[in-house]
């Protein structure tokens, strides 16, 4: 097979949460532990950092893995999903897999493949882990998929857990309540391994300092130890956005910081990402503030992330974000607020399987609509989603592609 028969053999036997969510969902590791077992257990011989979330775990994986980079590491970096291309999920040192590494992994594993029936993440994880063995990474930053103790992911033994935030999705899969979903992420937290969380919400944090403790692992929460602000007056000034950092354990300490990740959410994904570079550098990795600097003004160009507030030209000014729940829409409905603009146009698109109406109320009304959807089986129809919108008086048309 050549790779788009590659990719396509993928897509259409192995099930994937993208395209049909919960059904693609296994909750239990026994397929990825058997896969990376026949692959000698690659995920074994490099080190790694784990991050889980349910929103910022993409982004603030990004960060990490350009400052390690920067700092002279031979980075490897696993998230999902991809937007664009398939090899997106799987980089080092920003360097998408090759599609002929794509190919050769298939080809070699396929009697595995059809022997285990793995999901399409399985099978996409297992190729990460052996793409990183087989070009001698130093270390790895791997963003869990979905939940955390039953992810796919959570085989590793990392030198550090990064948990982000916790708020309301999949919860037919995770649990209909907050506490159910941090359990569900702290299952990411392994004995004797430092612990990050991002965010402190007083509901659930008990749940991570238990978890922490019963495993004998250090816990930080980000959020308690810095401040950061924006100097910015307006979202679209420049690519950059400059922001000040204010050590909350240190007062006498104030660092400023230029991030081409410009998304006001983006804020308390850099504190996430300082308190993890602190945790790294106490187990003796050589990271500087230099390093830090230069890396967080450049994420996008050495980590190649796409998708976050991300300006696509300026005349007219186009821009792309994504979020996939009322938390992150929050964010992005907080980011156009910040925009000086005549007129409004909202391109938008969702799956059938998320909170639709509460993503809908939250959008703002004076707005024209173009509805579609994605070009997969878990599809909102486009005109359902503009009838539903009009409940909330989003108006525009039904459209048949982007």
């Amino acid at each position: 097979m050549n790779y788009q028969e590659t990719l396509s053999y993928l897509f259409s036997r192995l099930p994937m949460f993208t395209r049909v969510g919960s059904a693609a969902y296994k909750a239990n590791l026994d397929n990825i532990i058997s896969f990376c077992e026949e692959l000698d257990n690659p995920q074994e011989k490099f080190k790694s950092i784990h991050v889980a979330g349910t929103n910022g775990k993409g982004s603030t994986s990004h960060m990490l893995a350009a400052i390690l980079q920067t700092a002279g590491y031979k980075t490897g970096l696993y998230t999902s999903p991809h937007l664009r291309d398939f090899r997106e999920r799987i980089r080092i040192n920003g360097k998408m897999i090759s599609e002929t590494d794509v190919v050769n992994f298939v080809a070699e594993n396929k009697a595995v493949i059809e022997k285990l029936e793995p999901s399409f993440f399985e099978a996409t994880v297992a190729m990460a882990f052996n793409h990183f063995e087989k070009h001698h990474i130093d270390i790895a930053v791997i963003e869990v998929g979905l939940g955390g103790r039953l992810d796919s992911t959570n085989i590793i033994n990392p030198l550090l857990s990064v948990i982000t935030n916790i708020g309301m999705d999949h919860m037919a899969i995770l649990g209909e309540k907050i506490e159910q979903i941090a359990a569900e992420k702290a299952g990411i937290i392994k004995p004797n391994i430092p612990v990050v969380v991002g965010e402190k919400q007083e509901e659930i944090a008990e749940i991570f300092t238990e978890k922490a403790s019963s495993c004998n692992s250090s816990i930080r929460f980000a959020s308690d130890e810095w401040e950061i602000k924006s100097n910015q007056k307006d979202q679209l000034d420049i690519n950059t956005i400059s922001v000040e950092v204010l050590n909350k354990n240190n007062p006498e300490s104030h660092e400023n910081y230029l991030l081409d990740l410009t998304g006001t959410y983006q804020l308390k994904n850099l504190a996430t990402v300082l308190s993890s570079v602190d945790e790294l550098r106490k187990i003796d990795y050589k990271i500087s503030n230099e390093h830090v600097f230069n890396a967080l003004s450049q994420v996008k160009n050495l980590t190649g992330l796409m998708g976050r507030w991300q300006i696509l030209q300026t005349n007219p000014m186009v821009i792309c974000d994504t979020g996939h729940n009322e938390a992150g829409i929050i964010e992005v409905v907080k980011n156009i607020e910040s925009v000086k603009f005549e007129k409004l146009h909202v391109v938008i698109g969702m799956v059938k399987d998320k909170e639709i109406g509460n993503v809908l109320k939250l959008l703002p009304n004076k707005a024209t609509y173009y509805f579609c959807q994605p070009d997969i089986p878990r599809a909102k129809e486009a005109m359902e989603l503009m009838i539903e919108a009009r409940e909330y008086f989003l108006i525009g048309d039904a459209y048949k592609s982007v």
